[in-house]
């Protein structure tokens, strides 16, 4: 079993939920990412990605230099440990179609987060079916 541990991204860059969406857009462009963890300096509050500040913010006509990010961060975000088996989780990111997994401890504070990249260059022979449960949108009838 390979544990999420053993292959997470500890150095996770965060976004605090009274930033203004400007500075986390400029935290993104910098930082060359499209997603951030919500951290309040305690506990993961949750997600914000540039999808949320174009779709969220900027569609609704909200100014990027007083609107804050928790008011379009997405708040439940799916977690995992850094001690559950990386299957589990490349299970759950398929199912979500996640591309970014946050890995919490016990106290929900944020340890290391864990990507479809970390899972690529783990398994780099079975990319294919990887990128495809979770890139692909899922068409089945509801």
């Amino acid at each position: 079993m390979t544990r999420i541990a053993d292959i997470m991204s500890t150095d996770v860059s965060t976004i605090q939920p009274q930033d203004s969406l400007r500075r986390a857009a400029e935290c993104m462009r910098r930082l060359d990412v499209g997603s951030l963890p919500v951290w309040d300096g305690e506990r993961l509050l949750g997600m914000l990605t540039d999808r949320d500040i174009v779709v969220r913010a900027l569609a609704d006509g909200l100014d990027p230099d007083t609107a804050c990010v928790s008011d379009v961060m997405t708040p439940d975000v799916h977690t995992c440990l850094p001690e559950q088996d990386v299957e589990d989780a490349k299970r759950l990111m398929g199912e979500q179609q996640l591309r970014r997994l946050p890995v919490v401890d016990a106290n929900a504070r944020l340890v290391g987060i864990l990507s479809l990249g970390d899972l690529v260059v783990r398994e780099a022979g079975h990319i294919d079916a990887a990128m495809r449960d979770i890139c692909e949108p899922d068409l089945s009838p509801t």
